[in-house]
C-alpha cells in the first residue's frame, strides 16, 4: 500500500519562506499586508493601523504562512488564507474575522464573486472550494462548510480569477493549464460546465488578470509564466491572442550556458482601469515592465521598464486602486534564514497607472517618495515595521523568493500522480506543436 503524498513544507517547515503580499481595498480605503503568519491593516480614512478582531482564534489569527489576501469587488469582504489550512473572512467595516473556514490542505489561491455572496479558495492538490457568505452583512456567521467545487488533478492551483460580468471563474496550475469553467447558478453544487483550455505556456502559470473597457466590458485575460512570457487570451474560446516575450525584451536573459538562468519567471501582473497597460513583476529585475495592451487590435507590447532606484527591489507583489491610479508592490519575505528579521517588507508605489496616454510611458519620475506615499510615514511604519533597510538583506531576500517560489510549485508526488502529470504536460505539449 502507498503513502499518502505528502504536501511539499510540512517536513521542511524550518527552511521554508513566505513572499510578502499586498491587496488594496478597490476605493483605496485601506491597504492589507501579510508577511508570513502576520496580517496587517493601514486604514488610510482614519490614518491609523487597523486592530483585527478575530474571536474565533483566541487572537492568534493566521498561525502559519498566509499565501493569498484579497478584497472584494465592493470592499465589503476581505480574505486571508494559507498554510495553517484557515480561510479567515473580515468584514472590512469593522475588521473582525466573521467567518474561519477549515481547508483539507494548505491553501493557495482565493477569489471573491463579483456580488459578494461566495468566496472560493483553491488548495495544493487542486481543488476549488466554495462557501456561501450571502446575508452575512458583516456579522459572523458560523458553522460554514466548503464545497468542492472543481478539480485540477493533482496540481497546484495557483492563481483563480472571476471574469469582469461573473460569468466564469478562471483558475491556473503549474502543469500548464488555464481552465476556465461557467460558475453554476447553484456553485455548492459543483461547477460541472467547462467554457474552454487556453493552453500555450511552456512553464508554470503564475498569475492572471483581466484587461477590460468600455468597449470591452466582457474583457481578455491576460496570464504569466515561469516560461517568461506574458499571453493575452480570449476566453470563451481559449484562444491565444497574442505573446510577449517579456524577459527578452527586458533584456534579462543571458546566454551563458546555464538554462536555469535563461528563464525569468513572471512573478505577478495587474492591468489598469482601462485595460490599455499591464504591470508585469519578474523575478529577477529590480523594477517593473509596463506593456501597451491594444484591446482592439488584440496585441501585447513593450511599453517600459520601471527601475526603482536607489535600493535592491525585487516585487513580489502588484496590486493596482483603479480609482486613484496608483500602482502598490511590496518586496519582502517571512522566515528569511540567517538573519535577525523575522519578517521584512518593503512598500513601493508609482503614481499614474490609470494612464496611457505618452506622457505617463514617457515620464522618468513614476516612483513616489516615501513622504509621497498615501499614509506616509505612518502606513510604511505599519505595514513594513521597523526595520532598517539594509541592502544586502533585501539581496538575500530576493534569493530566499525565487527559492521559495521553485519549492511551492513542488509537491512529493506518488508514481501514480506523477504519470498522469507528465501524461497532462504530453497532451499539453502535443497541443501546442499542433498549434504552431
Amino acid at each position: 500500500m502507498e503513502d499518502a503524498p505528502m504536501e511539499y513544507g510540512e517536513s521542511n517547515k524550518e527552511i521554508e519562506v513566505a513572499p510578502a503580499l499586498i491587496a488594496v481595498h478597490p476605493n483605496q480605503e485601506s491597504v492589507a499586508v501579510a508577511v508570513g503568519s502576520d496580517l496587517r491593516v493601514f486604514d488610510l480614512q482614519g490614518d491609523c493601523a487597523v486592530s483585527l478582531v478575530d474571536d474565533s482564534s483566541g487572537g492568534s489569527l493566521h498561525k502559519d504562512s498566509i499565501r493569498a489576501i484579497r478584497y472584494g469587488a465592493n470592499g465589503k469582504l476581505f480574505v486571508s488564507a494559507g498554510d495553517d489550512k484557515l480561510v479567515k473572512i473580515w468584514s472590512t467595516e469593522s475588521w473582525r474575522c466573521i467567518s474561519t473556514v477549515c481547508s483539507e490542505k494548505r491553501v493557495s489561491a482565493v477569489a471573491i464573486t463579483n456580488d459578494g455572496l461566495y468566496v472560493c479558495f483553491a488548495d495544493k492538490f487542486g481543488v476549488v472550494w466554495v462557501v456561501d457568505v450571502d446575508g452575512s452583512d458583516g456579522q459572523a456567521i458560523v458553522n460554514k462548510k466548503a464545497a468542492p467545487m472543481l478539480s485540477h488533478y493533482c496540481s497546484i492551483i495557483t492563481s483563480l480569477e472571476f471574469s469582469p460580468e461573473g460569468q466564469f471563474i478562471v483558475s491556473a496550475d503549474r502543469d500548464f493549464k488555464i481552465r476556465v469553467t461557467a460558475f453554476p447558478n447553484k456553485p455548492l453544487d459543483g461547477a460541472h460546465e467547462i467554457q474552454s483550455y487556453c493552453l500555450g505556456h511552456t512553464e508554470f502559470v503564475s498569475c492572471l488578470a483581466f484587461a477590460c473597457n468600455v468597449e470591452y466590458p466582457q474583457g481578455f485575460l491576460v496570464s504569466g509564466s515561469g516560461d517568461s512570457t506574458v499571453r493575452l487570451w480570449e476566453i470563451s474560446s481559449g484562444t491565444l491572442l497574442d505573446t510577449c516575450e517579456v524577459g527578452g525584451k527586458a533584456g534579462l536573459l543571458e546566454s551563458n550556458g546555464r538554462e536555469e538562468e535563461c528563464c525569468s519567471a513572471i512573478t505577478d501582473l495587474c492591468t489598469n482601469s482601462d485595460g490599455t497597460l499591464v504591470a508585469v513583476a519578474v523575478q529577477s529585475l529590480q523594477g517593473i515592465i509596463l506593456l501597451s495592451c491594444n484591446l482592439s487590435a488584440r496585441t501585447l507590447s513593450l511599453a517600459k521598464v520601471v527601475s526603482i532606484g536607489g535600493e535592491t527591489f525585487i516585487p513580489t507583489r502588484l496590486v493596482a486602486s483603479r480609482s486613484t491610479g496608483l500602482l502598490w508592490m511590496i518586496t519582502g519575505v517571512s522566515n528569511l534564514r540567517g538573519y535577525e528579521y523575522t519578517s521584512l517588507a518593503r512598500v513601493r508605489v508609482i503614481f499614474g497607472f490609470n494612464k496611457s496616454n505618452h506622457d505617463f510611458i514617457q515620464n522618468e519620475r513614476l516612483v513616489l517618495e516615501d513622504d509621497k506615499v498615501p499614509g506616509g510615514s505612518n502606513l510604511l511604519e505599519k505595514l513594513q515595521g521597523s526595520v532598517s533597510f539594509d541592502e544586502k538583506v533585501f539581496v538575500a531576500a530576493a534569493e530566499a523568493v525565487k527559492t521559495a517560489m521553485g519549492n511551492f510549485i513542488t509537491v512529493c508526488d506518488t508514481m501514480a500522480e506523477r504519470r498522469v502529470r507528465n501524461a497532462d504536460r504530453g497532451r499539453i505539449r502535443d497541443h501546442n506543436a499542433d498549434c504552431s
